[in-house]
């Protein structure tokens, strides 16, 4: 296993909370966590990191206005202004370590900023992995709106049963998402926490993300797609249609699994994600 370092990257006016294992040098993999309240890059990628950690060099940001990076006091409304800045900030990352190309791994709505980083920058982009990824022209599922409106009863039940939503099994995790959901609740409860959450799910600030049809079809990147079956937070809908319009992507859906695959199934996750790196040139 990789050792985890954390520290604190000064980009801009902004500064990132970001974990990294493995040597610069090797080739990098910037790891995108999801959305939902208290979330932070470990949470999503702590394990994953330390083993990949081995073999490339792993970046794992909390993204602007999550964790313990920047909360802008007056954020950006809804999910297209905030993405644009986060993923500004995302760019001021790499410059900062010094870094011309990157693979990317997005988790949810990490998927959504990865997708834009890409549309944005293409050069600068080697190989994409998207797992449950958001931003298709799909309905929103009912556990999606329940996250979106947790703070309208941020209590340690409502975390619990958000977490539970997450997974296909809760039994496997025994009393353990109980606990996860009292240890991230006073994070989640932080104010610029709350700020932040609020700001990035502002419907009346307009449509939240959807890519084209056209805009998928002009990413040319090797992409993986991993999607879990039983997942109730984003309708697997959602990868099969960026499967259906990406060029150059293969899809993995994952049986008796939910929104959480790299938790419910990390073997399985890390083992396709190996794959997919290894038989690809590098970027």
């Amino acid at each position: 296993m990789a050792a985890i370092t954390t520290s604190d990257i000064a980009v801009g006016e902004y500064t990132l909370r970001v974990s990294q294992t493995g040597a610069p040098g090797a080739e990098a993999i910037l790891w995108l966590h999801g959305s939902g309240p208290g979330a932070t890059a470990l949470s999503n990628w702590e394990a994953a990191i330390e083993v990949f950690g081995e073999h490339y060099h792993c970046i794992a940001p909390d993204m602007l206005g999550f964790g313990d990076s920047t909360h802008p006091l007056d954020p950006p409304e809804g999910m297209t202004a905030f993405g644009d800045l986060r993923v500004a900030t995302l760019f001021g990352l790499l410059d900062a370590l010094g870094l011309d190309k990157v693979h990317l791994v997005g988790n949810s709505m990490g998927g959504m900023m990865s997708l834009k980083m890409v549309l944005a920058q293409p050069e600068r982009i080697g190989h994409i992995a998207l797992m449950g990824t958001g931003g298709a022209p799909v309905p929103p599922q009912p556990d999606l709106i329940k996250m979106i409106g947790f703070y309208n009863d941020p209590s340690a039940d409502a975390m619990t049963e958000l977490l539970t939503a997450f997974v296909y099994d809760p039994s496997m995790f025994g009393a353990e998402l109980r606990q996860i959901a009292e240890a991230r609740l006073p994070r989640a409860t932080r104010e610029d926490v709350r700020r932040s959450h609020l700001a990035t799910f502002n419907m009346a600030a307009g449509p939240s993300i959807k890519f084209s049809p056209e805009e998928v079809a002009g990413i040319t990147n090797e992409v993986l797609l991993i999607h879990g079956r039983d997942d109730t937070i984003m309708s697997p809908a959602a990868s099969h249609y960026f499967f259906e319009h990406l060029p150059n992507a293969e899809l993995h859906i994952f049986g008796r699994c939910g929104h959480w695959t790299q938790i419910e199934q990390p073997h399985r996750f890390q083992a396709t994600l190996a794959a997919f790196l290894a038989t690809r040139s590098q970027p």
